[in-house]
């Protein structure tokens, strides 16, 4: 009783009240359920079945009052009298209903007395008649949903016409569309970058990747030996047969890095901009990137070009000379910058400073600018003092502190020595750039043996040339082929992404996508119940 029950309650469901027509009962379990499930008749089909065995027992009067609805204590859309069978079991269903028509053909009770209608009659007439009920519910439900649709459309395109007035609504597809077309014309704009620019790129890269080996490895060695020129040519070798190739290669893929970033960030500043795309073009570039690698090959091409221009030892003009001591005096002056910056550390603020900004020496700031004016005395006796200091000079050093009442070891003086001797070393190696500047004539009769010392000079232009050579044919690289091959990691990425719906959910997001996705789906879906019920009423 409590499935039934739950099943007719179902406003979607229709309901077929069977009555044994043999049976002579003007109420039934049946009728009460069906009155209370549905008491206005709107969904349920009154079946009269085995009304050949009625024509024998039944009154037609009674008859008559059942298929018109007058007898039963209930309403329902139509009444209708079948019979389903005449109790054999081996008959099929054509008998069965060969057997239904050729009853109500003959049927004294419904022709000849006129008792009911021949469309109230048959299995077939009551199928038509559920099938009727049926689409018509579907309709009435359809209708209800697309009203409920059409009003949230219009609330919808309400919000949206407030919020994004000169927008079109576009869904997360149709925006990856159409970031994935800017993304890759961006990279269609590296090829269009000048030479001019990738070669300064490249050579501001390369400069900036190897400028603390030359200085630590090469240039400051080299000035503490006996032999400057013959040093350089064993340590320029030496870098060029092992870690110039791969870092000249490092620094081309992060100028290329760099510049295609660029491009990106110069795009945010055009009018048409649109944001929403950014999220999503950062994520492809940077995984783009994270993929890409140097083709291995350029690694052994770079590594025969560099040995072979820095073997060359003799610069060849006066512009040469004069780019090579401008190149020496700005790379010079640049790590002069730098010591200056970690000296102000170790030894604090200067006395106006101090007064100006109320600001006070540490301790061990108070001890250092101690040690210094030791080391200065040492340095203001030999200018030309080694890199390193003897065991005598500490040992000087530390007596004389330790009378000012300054106690330290040997380690903390090395460590106060070494910036001090650094900036003292720089700015003699500008002094020499210096006099180097109009020495070029002197130094094409002399060559080595110049008597202005202008070794540095020449150091500097052969890794002037080595970049020059070098960021050529990196830049060759990338327009030839990198800038192809960072092409296809793009677009396989974007292939990835477009695929992944979630990953375009958290790259695609905010309110103006969530509002366009659902607009876009209402919108769809009242089209689709517009189309079906104008299919239902055409059937009709």
């Amino acid at each position: 009783h409590q499935m039934t029950k739950h099943y007719m309650s179902n406003p979607n469901a229709i309901i077929l009240c069977i009555q044994d027509g043999s049976v002579d009962a003007e109420r039934s379990n049946v009728t009460d359920l069906v009155m209370q499930c549905d008491p206005l008749g709107r969904r349920t089909i009154f079946v009269l079945t085995k009304v050949d065995l009625a024509e024998e027992l039944a009154d037609p009067d009674r008859i008559r009052k059942i298929l018109s609805g007058k007898l039963f204590p209930m309403k329902a859309l139509g009444y209708y009298a079948v019979v389903t069978g005449r109790g054999r079991k081996d008959d099929s269903i054509d008998a069965i209903r060969q057997y239904e028509e050729d009853f109500f053909k003959n049927s004294k009770l419904f022709h000849r007395r006129g008792v009911i209608m021949p469309h109230q009659v048959t299995s077939r007439n009551l199928s038509l008649a559920v099938s009727d009920r049926f689409w018509k519910m579907v309709r009435e439900t359809i209708e209800q949903q697309a009203d409920a649709f059409k009003a949230t459309r219009f609330n919808l395109e309400t919000e949206w016409k407030n919020n994004f007035p000169r927008l079109r609504e576009s869904g997360r597809d149709e925006l990856f569309d159409k970031a994935k077309g800017e993304i890759l014309d961006e990279v269609v704009t590296l090829s269009q970058i000048s030479a001019k620019k990738w070669d300064d790129a490249l050579s501001t890269k390369l400069w900036e990747k190897l400028s603390n080996y030359v200085f630590e490895s090469i240039y400051l060695p080299a000035a503490q030996s006996d032999s400057f020129n013959t040093m350089v040519d064993i340590k320029l070798r030496q870098w060029a047969e092992q870690a110039l190739p791969a870092k000249s290669v490092e620094a081309g893929w992060e100028a290329l890095q760099q510049e295609f970033i660029s491009l990106m960030e110069r795009s945010k500043k055009a009018q048409d901009h649109d944001g929403i795309f950014d999220q999503l073009k950062s994520a492809v570039v940077d995984e783009a990137i994270r993929r890409h690698s140097w083709e291995d090959k350029a690694i052994d091409m770079l590594r025969v070009i560099q040995l072979n221009t820095l073997e060359d030892r003799f610069v060849h003009d006066k512009q040469e000379w004069d780019s090579a001591v401008k190149f020496l005096e700005s790379s010079v002056n640049a790590k002069l910058v730098q010591t200056e910056e970690t000296l102000a550390q170790m030894f604090g603020p200067g006395q106006m400073r101090r007064i100006t900004h109320w600001q006070y020496l540490t301790q061990d700031q108070q001890k250092r600018r101690s040690v210094k004016n030791e080391l200065d005395k040492i340095l203001k006796n030999d200018t030309k003092h080694l890199p390193t200091l003897t065991h005598d000079e500490l040992t000087t050093v530390r007596k004389n502190l330790q009378r000012d009442n300054v106690d330290v070891d040997t380690d903390y003086i090395r460590q106060t020595w070494f910036p001090v001797y650094r900036k003292h070393f720089l700015q003699q190696a500008l002094q020499r750039a210096k006099d180097c500047r109009k020495a070029y004539y002197l130094y094409t009769q002399q060559g080595a043996e110049c008597e202005i010392s202008c070794s540095d000079v020449v150091l500097f232009w052969r890794i002037q040339q080595v970049i020059k050579i070098t960021g050529n044919a990196l830049r060759q690289q990338v327009i030839n082929r990198e800038a192809r091959r960072l092409d296809k990691e793009i677009k396989a990425v974007l292939d990835e992404f477009s695929d992944d719906e979630e990953k375009k959910g958290y790259l695609l997001t905010g309110k103006r996508v969530l509002l366009a996705e659902e607009l876009i789906k209402v919108r769809q879906i009242q089209e689709k119940l517009e189309e079906f019920i104008n299919s239902l009423n055409q059937e009709k």
